[in-house]
């Protein structure tokens, strides 16, 4: 399981570094933001349990802030 927030981090950085390149300098602070928090999630020896309830608050948190950001602050046009 820790190899899996590796992954997640270099899957992160990697969009990080595809938004920077497309100018969007807030998507990329995100991405690498979530991805120093994977890799050091990934290099600390938690137990099973304890990587699944910290990816399942993660999901939580992103449903939650994408739900916000698409009702409350993404213009209609």
């Amino acid at each position: 399981m820790p190899r899996m927030y590796r992954v997640m981090g270099f899957w992160t950085l990697a969009i990080g570094l595809m938004a920077l390149a497309g100018h969007m300098v807030e998507l990329a602070l995100i991405s690498f933001a979530q991805t120093a928090v994977f890799v050091l999630l990934g290099y600390m020896n938690l137990s099973e349990k304890a990587y699944i309830l910290i990816f399942w608050g993660y999901l939580l948190v992103a449903g939650i802030g994408i739900t916000y950001w698409s009702f409350f602050k993404m213009p209609l046009y």
